[in-house]
């Protein structure tokens, strides 16, 4: 199921992460994806199914409402089958102040050559995308990507001076513990989620 143009089909969201792009971060995991890349590390986020179907006023005031952040990561899923909500988002949040950071399995002259409205436009509001599918076969963890063909595009100028140490810095991992779940967030080595399951487990 496609959220509505004001509406955005959410998986999970998590106000606060360093492991999403740069310094603190609110990240929304978008629902559904057209990419479907073996090995994925988020497959429960794949099926265009609605999850968490929430108005963009909703949403923008849970980003708005939460301290110490300074802006947005969309990740999924695939964040670019939402769009025109997205960018109705990041519009509100960038006249805030906030950045925006946006993962897609997609490459950006792909997305560029569809000439879509909404596709551009959330470009146009981008600071630093994410681009390019997961491939088990490149798999590496590198800054904010897990696979060696995913590149980093500064799109603004906010964080271009973080492009020269972007290879320097390994990537990280963020593991949130609750009641009844643990979950991890960020890029992680191939057999690293199963490791850790059995050192808990023992």
């Amino acid at each position: 199921m496609a959220a509505t143009s004001r509406e955005l089909n959410i998986g999970l969201w998590r106000e606060r992460s360093t492991a999403n792009g740069p310094g603190t971060r609110f990240v929304l995991w978008m629902q559904g994806c057209d990419v479907w890349c073996p090995g994925c590390f988020n497959p429960e986020f794949q099926p265009m199914e609605p999850r968490m179907v929430l108005s963009v006023d909703a949403v923008a005031a849970m980003v708005l409402g939460t301290e110490g952040i300074e802006g947005v990561s969309y990740s999924g899923g695939e964040p670019m089958l939402q769009a025109g909500a997205l960018a109705d988002l990041s519009t509100r949040l960038r006249d805030s102040g906030f950045s925006v950071f946006c993962f897609t399995g997609h490459t950006l002259e792909e997305l560029q050559s569809r000439r879509d409205p909404d596709i551009d436009r959330l470009l146009r509001l981008t600071d630093i995308l994410i681009d390019g599918p997961y491939l088990a076969e490149q798999a590496a963890a590198l800054r904010w990507r897990g696979s060696r063909n995913q590149r980093v595009h500064f799109l603004t100028e906010r964080y271009r001076a973080l492009a020269v140490t972007i290879d320097d810095v390994p990537a990280e991992v963020e593991l949130t513990l609750d009641d009844e779940h643990l979950s991890a967030s960020g890029i992680w080595p191939p057999g690293f989620l199963e490791r850790l399951k059995e050192l808990l487990q023992s």
